[in-house]
């Protein structure tokens, strides 16, 4: 391949170098180069990231073991890109732009060099991995992570004292605020002062937080441990990243419906969503105020049985919405009235299985009572909270349903997972063998097979409801904390980190476990997969980003 020579080309608004060459396509590739740096000639997992001028989405591949990448022919647009890269210790030192053109390639070689801030490149997992500590004190942060990052109390400033008053003021904070749109909960609540540290830690928390920021020193006194780049298999991948419009949005949960449009709810506004991933044109309905002194946003989306319609759970609105694909109409199902109170929280909504007794699951998460929604009346019933024969409760957070329409409890704040039977509403409660296993949200399969997150055990699990048995898989990274996961259409299970800005592909049947970075820090919630392709699709959210992701492994 020949190259032609680089230029420098000074202009107003010109950030960083312009490198145009063309020269004839290297495996169809449209854009194409090597990355190296003086400590590496050869750099494997390195994310490249290219954005076209006046665009919303984003393109990222990664290198191979050649540290050669390779945008495919198709992929990227005939413009002028703006280039990134993401490779933890490294910045990107020379030409950060190319020019694309419709019948040649670009080719456009990357020199890296070491940065002199890497605090400032650290997900949240290598924050945890990095601290000092015992694990125990560390995990308790990761009730931090759902509104801010963990860097943002490192190089904070706050003393003890200080830090105690942060407590009781994040503790009056909806779970949809973030630093910039913070939702104060209504006072007079169950749950009005919801602290991230629970009340008898408080005091230490408070002291080893003073003890590990930047209370009493310049820089940190502890030393920076960041996960290794990904190789291998893990570079086998194309990710599509879509920036949505209002930059405040959180996209919580994501979806795909049967015509291929991507929705999103939005944890701190009431909306949902409309993505077209061919065009980026992003479409926001709004949805009814059901309660309008109280926070807004909603959680959990799902689609109907028959894919006609998406349900969502409506948080602090305390109701669930059904909203219709094809006329874009929405039906509120408020809770009843002598059922609320200020911090009545609606955050799961299982209609998945509704076709078989025409009912719909929910909950209040505020006061953890299982509902169930009539379709036909449009009358709520309350099975009250979730206890067994023996007397053993259990405080569900995720409830995916089985095809008979029976509803698993997932225990976030514990190690059970249960199951309400749809028609004797009897509570069956099984623990997890992992400890601290917290399972969070989960999917049941096209076998009937229940899988879940552990988001305590930084693991899978798979609960076989014929057997009983609960089997286990641990991530191979630390601090990956999943919050759901997919099964696809090979029997591959699928799971997002809310910490790592990772997610992870396992093989039940070898225990093979792929991890994909992502190119910029992504708090991942809902996984989804679409199926119809030759090969599965992941789609996330990136809650605290304003973005929807796209994963496409390439084996």
């Amino acid at each position: 391949m020949k190259k032609t020579k680089l230029f420098l080309i000074t202009s107003v608004g010109l950030a960083g170098l312009l490198l145009a060459a063309t020269a004839q396509a290297q495996n169809g590739g449209a854009l194409t180069g090597k990355v190296t740096s003086t400590q590496e000639p050869t750099m494997e997992g390195v994310l490249v990231s290219a954005q076209r001028d006046g665009s919303n989405i984003t393109t990222t591949v990664v290198t191979n073991a050649q540290g050669i990448y390779s945008f495919p022919a198709g992929r990227l647009e005939p413009g002028h890109y703006t280039l990134s890269i993401r490779a933890v210790g490294y910045k990107l030192d020379g030409p950060k732009a190319a020019d694309v053109s419709a019948n040649s390639a670009t080719t456009a070689d990357l020199t890296l060099d070491k940065t002199k801030s890497l605090a400032n490149q650290l997900s949240n997992g290598e924050w945890l991995n990095s601290l000092p500590g015992d694990q125990k004190t560390r995990a308790t942060l990761t009730n931090c992570v759902g509104c801010h990052t963990l860097q943002r109390i490192v190089q904070s400033t706050h003393d003890a004292a200080e830090f105690m008053q942060v407590f009781q003021r994040m503790g009056t904070y909806s779970p949809g605020s973030t630093p910039l749109f913070p939702q104060p909960l209504q006072p007079g609540g169950n749950n009005s002062n919801r602290s991230p540290m629970p009340g008898p830690i408080q005091e230490k928390m408070a002291n080893y937080l003073a003890s590990i920021n930047l209370s009493n020193a310049e820089t940190v006194d502890f030393p920076l441990k960041p996960f290794p780049r990904l190789k291998g298999p893990s570079t086998h991948v194309i990710i599509t990243e879509y920036d949505l419009p209002r930059k405040g949005a959180q996209p919580h949960d994501v979806v795909m419906d049967k015509n291929g449009k991507i929705w999103y709810s939005d944890f701190s506004h009431e909306f949902i969503g409309e993505l077209d991933p061919k065009t980026g044109k992003v479409t926001d309905y709004p949805l009814p105020t059901l309660r309008a002194d109280e926070p807004k946003g909603s959680l959990d989306l799902e689609l109907g049985p028959h894919g006609n319609h998406l349900w969502l759970a409506g948080m602090y609105q305390a109701g669930i919405y059904r909203f219709d694909i094809k006329t874009k109409q929405v039906t509120a199902y408020p809770y009843p009235k002598q059922w609320l109170n200020p911090t009545a929280q609606a955050s799961m909504v299982s209609p998945q299985h509704s076709d078989v007794d025409g009912k719909v699951w929910t909950n209040n998460q505020d006061t953890h009572l299982v509902y169930r929604v009539d379709l036909t009346t449009g009358q709520y019933e309350n099975l009250g909270q979730s206890v067994d024969k023996s007397g053993t409760h259990i405080n569900a957070y995720g409830m995916p349903t089985d095809k008979n329409n029976n509803a698993y409890q997932l225990n976030f704040g514990g190690t059970t997972v249960g199951r309400i039977d749809a028609k004797t509403k009897q509570v069956t409660i099984w623990k997890t063998p992992l400890p601290f296993s917290r399972p969070r949200r989960g999917r049941v399969d096209s076998k009937n097979i229940l899988w879940f997150a552990e988001y305590g055990a930084n693991g899978i699990g798979r609960f076989d409801p014929k057997t009983h048995e609960i089997k286990e898989w641990q991530l191979p990274t630390p601090w990956m904390d999943p919050y759901d996961v997919v099964e696809d259409k090979n029997g591959d299970i699928w799971t997002g980190s809310m910490l790592d800005d990772r997610v992870a592909r396992l093989d039940p049947k070898t225990d093979d476990i792929v991890e994909y970075q992502l190119p910029r820090s992504t708090n991942i919630r809902r996984v989804f997969v679409d199926d119809r392709g030759p090969r599965p699709v992941l789609w996330v959210g990136s809650n605290h980003g304003a973005s929807i992701v796209k994963i496409e492994p390439l084996d």
